[in-house]
């Protein structure tokens, strides 16, 4: 596979992003409108890194299919993985986990959307020399992926980077200085 055949498979951890969201942000459970345009997720993967992405959507879907959140996923481009299992088990992280080990042994490239640090040992073992990515709120991303900056990693913010909300989120983060506008403050 020449690098022009290349896949960016972006990896997102719905349970994940959908709890920083609602207790990290907003205080409570997030309404539709505020939750992030998943359109937006795969447009953006597709035009930073130039080339075809394959949207995976994790969910946990205990006991009931939300069939037309599933329906909506797949018209603009993602695969759903509805998942099940016992309820000690986090079974979004364990499919993910899977899934980041299975593609060390292809020729991809990866985007993580989560916060979560579980994943750390094997977007590690990805950071091999292919692009890899965390998309996050950079805030609560974990602080352990730092150190695989050197290997290559790369952070974009879900709402600054990827530019998946509507609206301004009431977050409060660091602002680079060239990015700063008293304006919002005032």
């Amino acid at each position: 596979m020449s690098d022009e055949d290349r896949t960016t498979y972006l990896l997102i951890d719905g349970e994940n992003l959908d709890a920083t969201l609602g207790v990290g942000i907003l205080e409570r459970r997030p309404r539709p409108e505020e939750r992030p345009r998943w359109e937006r997720v795969l447009s953006f993967a597709r035009a930073e890194w130039d080339q075809p992405v394959k949207g995976l959507f994790f969910l946990a879907a205990r006991h009931d299919l939300p069939m037309s959140f599933v329906q909506a996923l797949m018209s603009i481009g993602f695969r759903p993985v509805p998942l099940t299992g016992r309820p000690d088990e986090k079974i979004v992280d364990i499919a993910i986990s899977r899934t980041l080990q299975a593609l060390k042994d292809r020729p991809a490239d990866v985007m993580l959307a989560s916060h979560d640090g579980d994943f750390l040992p094997d977007l590690a073992e990805l950071c091999d020399g292919r692009r890899t990515g965390v998309i996050a709120f950079q805030e609560f991303r974990s602080s352990g992926y730092r150190e695989l900056v050197d290997r290559g990693l790369e952070f974009f913010d879900l709402e600054y980077d990827v530019e998946a909300f509507d609206t301004r989120l009431p977050r409060i983060r660091i602002i680079p200085i060239e990015e700063f506008d008293p304006l919002e403050f005032l």
